[in-house]
């Protein structure tokens, strides 16, 4: 039996509803429901529940996000080593990624199986932390990697090389490196520019930084980002996805490139980017 696998956002009342309704949709087509923890929570079926890294090795054939855009930013790195098309299902209050209503999920599923959905095709960055001169631990982001301080009003200190070639050494509270897709996040948040979804490029973009002449950088795809801890207050963290998270210490190097890897986002109709931008950031309004 082909499978379809269900990653939800956690207290969302709706949910009682909804998922009863979707797993018995699945089921009257043929499909077996895989349940992430959460999803097998809202059923009382924890014992069925996958954990989402393991989702993949139950090979379904589409992934259901159903949530905010940190939803399927989590869906997008469990499955990021496969060709698994994700609907991304908007339950939160922005929803800028999650562009698929509830209203128009079953329509949205629908249009996949006939082979009408629009695919949309995201790149993926992989980073790469290391410490002591080894490989400490490695990511997949869809959006960014961020390092920044904790608590402490204190900077850090960063040093940014391009492919081997000193950039700049500044104090910041922090420094972005954003996927295209990762543009219109944190990236912007912090007077980083818009990049279309499609742009081989990645965007590094200080925090704060003390000095007014540091500005973010568009780099090209192919580049190799290297980021240098030379100086750091208590509490400083590297975070993935603004989801995983470790501390960060002095004289760690973060080593940013574009992944061959790809997340495919499934939708009914082709929104354009500044359609998106004025719907769901207020994009041009006085």
């Amino acid at each position: 039996m082909p499978k379809a696998a269900l990653i939800t956002k956690p207290q969302k009342p709706e949910m009682q509803t909804i998922l009863p309704e979707l797993v018995e949709w699945l089921n009257a087509r043929g499909y077996e429901a895989v349940l992430d923890p959460e999803s097998a929570a809202y059923l009382n079926c924890s014992d069925q529940a996958v954990e989402r890294n393991d989702m993949p090795e139950q090979n379904p054939e589409v992934v259901i996000s159903l949530g905010g855009d940190g939803t399927l930013l989590s869906a997008a790195r469990a499955f990021s080593h496969t060709d698994t098309p994700i609907i991304g299902v908007n339950l939160g209050s922005l929803g800028f990624l999650t562009e698929v209503p509830v209203a128009e999920l079953y329509q949205t599923l629908e249009a996949w199986r006939d082979g009408t959905a629009i695919v949309d095709c995201r790149s993926l960055m992989q980073a790469e932390l290391t410490r002591d001169g080894r490989t400490f631990r490695q990511w997949y982001a869809l959006n960014d990697v961020v390092l920044s301080k904790g608590a402490i009003a204190r900077m850090g200190e960063f040093a940014v090389e391009l492919d081997g070639e000193f950039v700049a050494s500044f104090r910041a509270d922090g420094v972005i490196v954003s996927t295209p897709t990762g543009s219109t996040a944190y990236s912007l948040a912090a007077a980083g520019p818009i990049l279309f979804p499609s742009v081989d490029a990645m965007v590094v973009t200080p925090i704060c930084p003390h000095l007014l002449t540091i500005r973010p950088i568009v780099v090209p795809g192919k580049s190799s980002i290297c980021v240098t801890v030379e100086g750091v207050p208590h509490e400083t963290v590297l975070t993935v996805d603004g989801q995983e998270a470790v501390e960060i210490l002095l004289g760690d190097r973060v080593v940013c490139r574009k992944s061959d890897r790809r997340v495919k986002l499934l939708r009914l109709h082709k929104n354009g980017l500044f359609q998106v931008l004025r719907s769901k950031l207020s994009w041009g309004e006085l």
